[in-house]
């Protein structure tokens, strides 16, 4: 990076660590994480030889920095969904399915995206969980750079310990970019992974969500 880009620098930013040991980023300073990312990113560019003097290229570098904050909110203190349980007075104890749950993330490895459908699915114990908040749980651990496996199992454990349930059982299906766009680049690809809790590790009980995910709606 030449003298010129580097007086644009602020002093090295420096991510916070909270008290489960994850990287988060502190609030309250987007402008000027915005200015120092930008100018990160454009020295990336020059080293490209893209010149930010072509108008196409040259709000790029802010485009750039602007998406990021938004595709890792996941990252910031505070973002962590708030879940509203409910006493679950019927007595339901059966199974409770979202399916196809769409998802967005970021490859830690490449960052690049990959994306696909989620399937959570919880027993209840004395408690029961309003289903938006499913997707936004999945959605707060997808907004930052992840791994498949990490992600799955991420969603898994923060169900099993907020709400207390008899069992938990996610499933991801997601397409990589960094599988289709370089290395072996294999167009189609589909990544499975899954994570379970509690009475899921019966085989019966797996059997009946599985057999559930395969039903299609008639609508």
């Amino acid at each position: 990076m030449d003298d010129a880009l580097t007086a644009q620098l602020d002093p090295p930013y420096a991510a916070s660590v909270n008290g489960d040991g994850d990287n988060s980023i502190p609030g309250g300073d987007d402008e000027g994480m915005v200015r120092r990312m930008a100018a990160h990113m454009a020295g990336i560019m020059a080293e490209l030889n893209l010149s930010l003097d072509d108008p196409n290229f040259a709000e790029t570098p802010a485009r750039v920095a602007r998406m990021y904050l938004e595709m890792f909110h996941g990252l910031r203190e505070g973002a962590e969904p708030k879940v509203t349980t409910f006493p679950n007075d019927g007595g339901y104890h059966h199974m409770v399915i979202e399916k196809e749950v769409p998802f967005y993330s970021m490859c830690a490895h490449h960052f690049v995206p990959f994306y696909g459908h989620a399937h959570i699915a919880y027993i209840p114990g004395d408690t029961i969980v309003g289903l938006s908040k499913l997707p936004r749980i999945l959605e707060f651990y997808a907004k930052r750079p992840q791994l498949q496996e990490r992600l799955t199992e991420q969603v898994a454990e923060f169900l099993w310990s907020k709400l207390e349930p008899q069992g938990v059982m996610v499933v991801i299906e997601a397409r990589h970019l960094c599988v289709e766009m370089r290395g072996v680049k294999k167009s189609g690809a589909l990544t499975t992974t899954s994570a379970l809790r509690g009475c899921f590790a019966d085989r019966k009980v797996r059997e009946e969500f599985l057999a559930l995910l395969a039903r299609r709606a008639a609508w």
